[in-house]
């Protein structure tokens, strides 16, 4: 059930993606503005996050979940029926509540549940919901698109039927505590200022903001380059999420030979160099291997990165880690279309790859130098843990014989 939240949740966005170019004529906007469909969505999500963030560690996570499918599922709906851009981002604003609480709790939930490597493991499946999301999401949406521009919206309202199975058969995981002096995401504040959170909180943003730079703009390429269609752009997208699914079930292993540092910076450098390389590729067939580089990339830092939040944040403050770490994800999901629309509006699609590679392969570089202080830091905590274990493992001391 967490896996299909986690589907849902992707497919926000992801769907619309192949249909954009689609939508200027009808909406009567142009490609520049047609982006903000995403943009007022992400926002939104990244605002509601941090709202929720604030008490959803002192309430039932169900009582959370249920309303935000609900929510995710009307509005997208409502959407179908409208024909104007400004209405649009209404229903796209509102439609963000929903998908805020809907990925924290799925991260949440696995907190609660899962420890240690199983956690890891735990967070590729759900990787692997996020990367089926990434592979189908684009097909069903150019698929749609056949019947009509709006036709896509149709598909939020499957999580109506799913809100009351949740109700009646997901198991309440919170772990009931009489805790007075609880601060909501206050409580969040000390734990930033370990260094391992903030960086990893802000890998969280950057892999977001390097895979909308390619899901934005990669349909506008395709439709300039090639003149593909919104299904066969929905296609060349969906190839990445392909080598997402692959790469995600291999993390548990990766991560048990080597640190998951290494992980992600080597994620992060494959990101890097499949953009950069897409700027010069004049061939349909190169297109859809640097997908797929893309995509092992992706795959890697992106599953990675929400297993190691989990591991080095405390029960006590985890929820509202989680919703700081779940803001910044929209945050560059919000700020890659602005930022990028800005560049294409100055220079061309070519540069947009070029920036956003270029980034890619700094940050690569960036997490690989951090290496020392996240190995360090785990070996002290390590220690510890084994010092202050409240059952011994120490060998007992010899009897008289």
């Amino acid at each position: 059930m967490l896996c299909i939240t986690a589907f849902f949740a992707m497919a926000g966005s992801a769907i619309l993606a192949p249909v954009l170019p689609e939508m200027v004529t009808p909406l009567n906007t142009t490609s520049h503005e047609i982006g903000l469909l995403i943009s007022v969505y992400t926002i939104s999500t990244a605002i509601f996050t941090l709202v929720i963030g604030h008490f959803i560690d002192r309430v039932n996570r169900k009582s959370i979940l249920v309303p935000c499918l609900v929510i995710y599922g009307l509005m997208g709906l409502v959407s179908y029926f409208v024909s104007d851009l400004q209405s649009l981002l209404v229903m796209r604003f509102i439609q963000g509540i929903g998908v805020a609480g809907m990925m924290s709790l799925t991260m949440l939930v696995i907190g609660d549940v899962y420890k240690g490597h199983e956690s890891v493991h735990a967070m590729s499946r759900v990787s692997m919901a996020f990367a089926i999301g990434a592979v189908s999401a684009p097909l069903i949406g150019g698929g749609l698109a056949i019947l009509g521009w709006n036709y896509p919206f149709l598909f939020y309202a499957l999580s109506l039927p799913f809100a009351f199975l949740v109700i009646f058969f997901l198991p309440e995981t919170k772990v009931q505590k009489e805790n007075g002096s609880h601060k909501g995401i206050f409580n969040v504040l000390p734990a930033l200022k370990d260094l391992r959170i903030l960086y990893t909180v802000f890998l969280s943003f950057a892999i977001f903001f390097l895979l909308f730079s390619v899901i934005i703009y990669m349909p506008f390429m395709l439709k300039a380059v090639f003149g593909y269609t919104a299904k066969q752009a929905g296609l060349v997208l969906a190839f990445q999420g392909l080598a997402v699914i692959l790469m995600a079930s291999r993390v548990k292993v990766l991560v048990t030979k080597h640190s998951m540092i290494q992980v992600i910076a080597t994620g992060f450098a494959l990101v890097g160099l499949a953009i950069l390389s897409i700027s010069f590729a004049n061939s349909i067939v190169i297109v859809l291997l640097l997908m797929l580089l893309f995509g092992a990339g992706y795959g890697l830092a992106q599953t990675t990165i929400d297993a190691q939040i989990i591991q080095i944040s405390s029960s006590e403050s985890r929820g509202g880690v989680l919703s700081i770490h779940n803001t910044m994800k929209y945050t560059g999901q919000s700020l890659s279309p602005i930022v990028f629309g800005i560049v294409l509006l100055n220079f061309n699609i070519d540069t947009v790859f070029m920036i956003s590679g270029f980034l890619g392969l700094l940050i690569a570089l960036t997490t690989y130098l951090m290496k020392a202080i996240f190995e360090k830091t785990s070996d002290v905590h390590v220690k510890n843990r084994k010092t202050s274990l409240p059952y011994s493992v120490s060998p007992e001391p010899l009897d008289d014989r």
